[in-house]
Formats: structure tokens, C-alpha cells, sequence
């Protein structure tokens, strides 16, 4: 196992390399020239230089006159020691920035996370064990329609209804007019609250595709030998599900759920930037909508580096969860 953790490290690192030199390259080759408009910007703002000195500083600190492999190999020696500039349309370190935004999406994110598990999987158990039933077909149905449901249809229906009509939520935002003067717990409350509708939106669409994986993996654990013999024996037919065919139909659903792990930091972009949820989802979306360079590398290496590292989870966790898996 450490030798293939670590083969499968290195992997990932030469993978990395190729991806951030792709992304670098289609940064520098974009059609409009960021680096001009941010210095136009701040010669503007700025007179004590004219927009030549802007242009010609921020292209010697991003390396835009190099070449693209020298220029790769200066920022990747940067981002290596956590230094990935500043963000043009925060004017702060892009860090900073970051650290600050994570924890939004994080905390949406696990109570997402935590929904999804509780409401898909047993929602997959019962559709397998009464397979061909009014009940499966039902749950096969709204499982296929929020596969289908696009984000940003769902969450305008959501906001036009429970917001809008009803009024029974924020239509966007993350605190009340009256936050300041909440006391910390109703401060914490408030924040939830808003959280309500974004929640349901994630929730609903992401159930669907583990309904789906848990209720097929079920059905093919259901017709196995095992389940036969202990069915013939007289076990209990709740112990059969509950006990013998649930642990072994979680085999295969554990790795779908570890590779998942890391979209927990990586924000959800359509949901946060239509609930104006100030993650770091809605906030990859507006620097790239403002041309913020610096911040707009970061966010895709790290996605990258989430990526990666959920491959690399999947494939351990098999190995762990299946006994019958071994890796030489």
C-alpha cells in the first residue's frame, strides 16, 4: 500500500505540472490583455506613475515578457511558497482572501454533504428492495429529475416561489439588515437561515446520482449467493437488508462519497453566485468575471489539487473498504 500511495503521489504530481502549465499558457493567450486594463486602472487612480510604469511593473512581477516555460517556472516557484500575488480586484493577497471566503462554502458544503448521505442512501435501499414497485418507480423518478434540473433553473424556481411569493426567505444575501445587533447566537441563526434555500437547492441535486449508484449496487448485492443462502436459512429478512446486503452495498458507495470529499472545499459556484453566498465559489466567479489573473490561477490550481486528491482517495478507500481488492 505505501508503495503505491507513493507511486501514485508522483503521478499526481507530474499531473499537476501538465495541468497548471495548460492553465498558465491559456492565461497568457487570452484575448483581452488584463494586465493592460489593471494598469489603465491604476494610472488612473494612481498619478503619481503613468500607465506605461504600471504596465511595465506588473508585467515584470507576473513574468509576462518571458517565455512560457520560464514564466510557468517563476510562478510555480512562487506558488510553491504559498505567494500567488495579489488579487487585482480585492487589492489584497490572494491568501488572505481565500482563508477568509473558504469557510462559507465549507460550512454549506458539510451540511450538504450530511443531507445528501442521510436522504439518498436509504432512499437507494428502498428502491432496490422494492424494485418494480409504485415506490420505486417513484423514487427513480424525482431521482431523474434532479439529475435533469439545471442549477440555475431549480434555484430561480426556488427564489420565485419560497422568496419572492411566499416570502418566506431571503431572496439572496448572508445576514439581515439587523445582523449587527443580534447577539451571537441569533447572529449564528440568521447566517442559517439564509442558508435555508441554498441548502435545498445542493441537496436536491445531488441526490439523484447516489439514489441511483446505491440502488444498483443493492440490487446486484440482493441477488449475490449469500443473500440467497441466508434468506434459505430463515435469517430475518430487516437483518438480511440491514445487516448482510447493506454493509457490502456501502463498498462501492464509500469511494463514490471519498472522491467527493474534496468538493467540499471547492465551493459551488452557480448556487453561491445566484444566493450572493460569499464562498469562495462566488468569489472564483467574480474575479473571473473582473479579469482577476492572480486569484483566477489559484482557484484553478487548487481545483486541480482537489481533484487529484480525490482520485488518490477513491482509490485508497477501495482498497481499504474491499477486502477482495488487493494492490500489488
Amino acid at each position: 500500500m505505501r508503495k503505491y500511495i507513493v507511486k501514485r503521489l508522483l503521478i499526481s504530481v507530474f499531473i499537476l505540472i501538465c495541468v497548471t502549465l495548460m492553465i498558465y499558457i491559456l492565461m497568457r493567450n487570452l484575448p483581452t490583455s488584463y494586465v493592460s486594463s489593471i494598469a489603465r486602472q491604476r494610472a488612473a487612480t494612481d498619478k503619481t506613475k503613468s500607465y506605461q510604469v504600471w504596465l511595465d511593473e506588473l508585467e515584470e512581477i507576473y513574468h509576462m515578457k518571458d517565455g512560457y516555460l520560464e514564466g510557468y517556472v517563476n510562478w510555480a516557484g512562487e506558488a510553491v511558497k504559498g505567494n500567488f500575488g495579489e488579487s487585482w480586484h480585492f487589492k489584497r493577497p490572494v491568501t488572505t482572501v481565500f482563508r477568509e471566503k473558504i469557510w462559507y462554502s465549507v460550512v454549506l458544503n458539510i451540511i450538504q454533504c450530511i443531507l445528501h448521505i442521510a436522504i439518498a442512501i436509504p432512499l437507494g435501499i428502498k428502491a432496490a428492495v422494492k424494485q418494480y414497485s409504485r415506490t420505486d418507480y417513484m423514487i427513480t423518478f424525482v431521482s431523474m429529475m434532479t439529475i435533469s434540473f439545471p442549477t440555475f433553473f431549480l434555484a430561480e424556481i426556488m427564489k420565485y416561489v419560497f422568496s419572492t411569493k411566499l416570502g418566506w426567505f431571503p431572496l439572496y444575501g448572508m445576514i439581515s439588515r439587523n445582523h449587527e445587533f443580534y447577539s451571537p447566537f441569533g447572529q449564528t441563526l440568521d447566517v442559517g437561515y439564509h442558508y435555508i434555500l441554498p441548502v435545498v437547492v445542493l441537496v436536491f441535486l445531488s441526490i439523484g446520482g447516489l439514489v441511483r449508484y446505491t440502488r444498483t449496487n443493492m440490487l446486484e448485492v440482493l441477488s449475490s449467493d449469500y443473500i440467497r443462502t441466508a434468506r434459505a436459512k430463515g435469517v430475518a429478512e430487516n437483518k438480511v437488508i440491514n445487516y448482510h446486503a447493506f454493509r457490502n452495498t456501502l463498498i462501492p458507495v464509500v469511494t463514490i462519497l471519498g472522491g467527493s470529499l474534496p468538493s467540499l472545499f471547492s465551493g459551488a459556484m452557480i448556487t453561491e453566485t445566484l444566493f450572493q453566498i460569499e464562498g469562495i465559489g462566488y468569489t472564483s466567479y467574480q474575479c473571473m468575471t473582473q479579469g482577476d489573473v492572480p486569484f483566477t490561477m489559484f482557484y484553478l490550481a487548487f481545483m486541480s489539487v482537489l481533484t487529484l486528491v480525490g482520485l488518490l482517495i477513491q482509490d485508497i478507500l477501495y482498497a481499504v473498504v474491499d477486502p477482495r481488492v488487493r494492490i500489488s
